[in-house]
């Protein structure tokens, strides 16, 4: 009670310094909001580029997750021998083994007719492979020769094709000149890998890759039986198969994914450092606006000085100023963000929303950037000589 009573009591003057001068303040705040738009568009783009390219792997049914050791990420798959599977059958636990198969090919656009690349994944339709109820409705569609589902929030121009799907037209095109059918639509998005996807059975994935052996998969889906730990399962898979396979629990395999566009990939690495230059831009930005206020009002510090008031009460006035300055800053910053994920999510499809815990992490580095500038700034206040002044 007796801090409150004394900071009700306290004079708010870093607040009058800083409103005295209008337009430095509203330059100062431009600034900051600046450096936030800076570091929440990064943070964004570099969310949604985790958030895209897993989220195929984040709707496999699958316990545990086969892939050959040579694989990257799901855009660089390289296959491994289906006899795998049947070995993993005479694990204990294991409750089923199935393929999946996966590739990119170009098709032909069924609105604009240009030729695009597309992710194509095929899979047994009597054991499903994803837990997306569009897909699963549709499972007796994919059967049939030549029929696909098509990805609804694909990166495109597909409204028009779209439209005659949900009314139950028949939309045919063509891939590697064969025609196909497109029965349906499911919602999984586009990625920073691929424009879309086509979900199909693995007998037409093989008919539009015909010189692709059936042997030759892609991903190995394994469901583990009831009360036995996936993990335990998986640790004796690596001690059973060979080395031409590698095994991921369904974690580990969605962190496999993201570590490829985190380390491996140069895109993670430049939505990291643009979240740094944010970080350093609004540091000298508030340090300009600071120092600025600083030697404008030195004399009046000094003054202070002589009076008997010690650094830490001058240096309060400085880091309150910079409280001021990074909350101001930080909620235009943020409007402004928020307009810019609505356009980018309109024009990319891409996952690009804000969340409670991204509008703290900002807060916290703005606050820590403006913090950094006045401690910077105070370092003359520190130094300054009321005899020298007068």
């Amino acid at each position: 009670m007796g801090l409150l009573q004394q900071l009700r009591r306290r004079t708010p003057l870093g607040w009058l310094q800083l409103s005295h001068e209008k337009s430095r303040l509203l330059v100062a705040l431009s600034g900051i909001a600046f450096a936030d738009v800076l570091m929440f568009v990064q943070l964004g783009f570099q969310t949604a580029l985790y958030d895209s390219n897993t989220k195929l792997h984040h709707s496999l049914r699958a316990d545990i997750v086969l892939i050959s050791p040579q694989a990257r990420s799901l855009q660089n798959m390289p296959t491994f021998s289906r006899r795998r599977l049947y070995q993993a059958m005479d694990i204990p636990g294991v409750k089923s083994a199935e393929a999946m198969y996966v590739n990119n090919i170009i098709w032909k656009n069924p609105q604009t007719r240009r030729q695009t690349s597309v992710q194509v994944i095929g899979f047994n339709p009597d054991k499903p492979a994803f837990d997306l109820p569009e897909v699963n409705q549709q499972l007796q569609s994919i059967k049939l020769p030549d029929t696909v589902l098509f990805d609804r929030d694909a990166r495109g121009i597909y409204q028009e094709a779209i439209a005659q799907i949900d009314q139950g037209k028949i939309v045919t095109t063509e891939i590697e000149g064969r025609t196909i059918t497109i029965s349906g639509l499911f919602k999984l998005g586009a990625s920073f890998g691929s424009d879309g996807s086509l979900i199909t059975s693995d007998q037409n994935f093989l008919r539009l890759f015909s010189r692709r052996p059936s042997s030759n998969i892609s991903l190995g889906l394994i469901q583990v039986k009831p009360g036995y730990n996936p993990q335990k399962v998986a640790a004796v898979f690596k001690a059973y198969l060979r080395d031409d396979v590698r095994v991921l629990t369904h974690a580990e395999f969605i962190e496999f994914e993201n570590k490829f566009w985190r380390t491996n990939s140069p895109i993670g690495f430049i939505f990291s450092f643009g979240v740094s230059m944010g970080f350093v831009v609004g540091v000298i930005i508030v340090y300009q606006i600071l120092s600025a206020d600083v030697n404008a009002h030195v004399k009046e510090y000094a003054t202070f000085k002589a009076m008997g008031y010690r650094n830490y009460y001058l240096l309060s006035v400085v880091f309150e100023e910079a409280l001021i300055l990074a909350v101001l800053g930080f909620m235009p910053g943020m409007a402004v963000s928020l307009a810019l994920y609505q356009v980018t999510r309109k024009a990319t499809n891409l996952p690009m929303y804000m969340t409670a815990i991204r509008a703290f992490q900002v807060l916290v580095l703005t606050i820590i950037m403006c913090t950094v500038s006045g401690a910077i700034a105070t370092r003359k206040l520190q130094a300054t000589d009321p005899a020298d002044m007068f």
